[in-house]
């Protein structure tokens, strides 16, 4: 694997370690987990809806400048604070983004997560 099939965005949160936004391996991007950050200030949004709004901008961005697109999509997981509380928001707001040829998707709660934020997702797509 070489350095070329690594993709970093300016206009997607920083990774908060030592690992791409996203890596091209055949005719797939997989992407690294994507959290809900404002790119460029690291703030978090303020409520959880809006938390599902700019986590999925987020990886929106990274897809369309690693030459994928949101429709190419193919496999999501999830990752949650507080699936609970937090579940029925996200599957409806979901549901907005997925209205035809939704992705397999897997869904877990977690303990928390690099930054205090309340989502994560980790995909993998086609490229175009």
């Amino acid at each position: 694997m070489n350095q070329k099939n690594l993709f970093y965005s300016k206009n997607a949160p920083k990774p908060m370690g030592l690992y791409p936004h996203a890596r091209k391996v055949g005719n797939l991007i997989f992407l690294s987990g994507i959290g809900s950050r404002e790119p460029g200030t690291d703030l978090i949004p303020e409520s959880f809806e809006a938390e599902c709004h700019s986590v999925f901008k987020n990886v929106r961005t990274v897809l369309e400048e690693a030459g994928s697109s949101w429709e190419k999509i193919i496999d999501v997981t999830v990752f949650l604070t507080n699936m609970k509380k937090d579940f029925p928001v996200y599957n409806k707001i979901y549901a907005e983004y997925f209205k035809t040829n939704p992705p397999c998707r897997t869904t877990v709660e977690v303990g928390s997560l690099p930054s205090p934020i309340s989502i994560e997702l980790k995909c993998i797509a086609e490229v175009e």
